[in-house]
């Protein structure tokens, strides 16, 4: 049988085109180091800030929120490798100026990188 035929000899043909709201968005992983944002426009003519780039954090200790130094990503529990490349996500635990710290939001879709300190 050839490749995209039916039994008869006719051609599968897709429907349509795929529209704009129903394609992927862009993957964007958030590599550590100097920080740096930028802002795309998304439906509804709105505008996001996305991060790139993340070398600072907001963590909460003791009931209070300090910004923090990333120094290393220890661990990332969806998958090892991410670790090793630095790259920042939700669920991330790093190494910071206060201590160990826990990713508690997205970076890629907020533009900041806030955290948990872990005892």
């Amino acid at each position: 049988m050839k490749l995209g035929r039916k039994i008869t000899g006719g051609k599968y043909r897709k429907q349509h085109k795929l529209k704009l709201y129903e394609k992927k968005g862009q993957e964007r992983l958030i590599i550590l180091g100097e920080t740096k944002r930028k802002t795309i426009r998304v439906r509804g003519n709105n505008i996001k800030t996305i991060l790139l780039r993340a070398n600072e954090a907001n963590v909460l200790a003791n009931n209070k929120i300090q910004k923090a130094e990333i120094k290393n990503v220890i661990e990332t529990p969806q998958n090892r490798f991410l670790a090793r490349q630095n790259i920042l996500m939700k669920g991330s635990i790093i190494e910071t100026s206060l201590g160990k710290a826990k990713i508690t939001n997205r970076p890629s879709r907020e533009g900041m990188v806030n955290a948990v300190l872990v005892e």
